[in-house]
């Protein structure tokens, strides 16, 4: 049985942010979003006195490459879809 780990990376954008502790509220509702819909681990990880900026970081588990890239796929997909922020950019590593 093989063990994959999914590193993402997630650079984001929040325009309407004017605060950290705005910045805080949109941050805190996707990443409990994220954790119940996909059982994944997520922090912020950098930008963290940036007021419109972030970086999150997401570990996923599984044992097919082609669940991670599904399961990555559906996670942008929603962050995509929010209309509170922007990804600017992303990236995956599988160990």
């Amino acid at each position: 049985m093989a063990l994959l780990v999914g590193v993402l990376q997630i650079e984001l954008f929040i325009p309407e942010s004017q605060s950290l502790k705005a910045k805080r509220f949109v941050l805190s509702s996707i990443k409990t979003r994220l954790r119940n819909k996909f059982n994944i681990s997520v922090a912020e990880i950098d930008q963290n006195e940036k007021w419109q900026r972030a970086v999150l970081g997401i570990a996923l588990v599984g044992n097919e490459r082609r669940f991670l890239d599904k399961s990555v796929n559906q996670i942008l997909n929603l962050l995509y879809a929010e209309a509170e922020l922007q990804v600017l950019n992303h990236q995956l590593e599988i160990f």
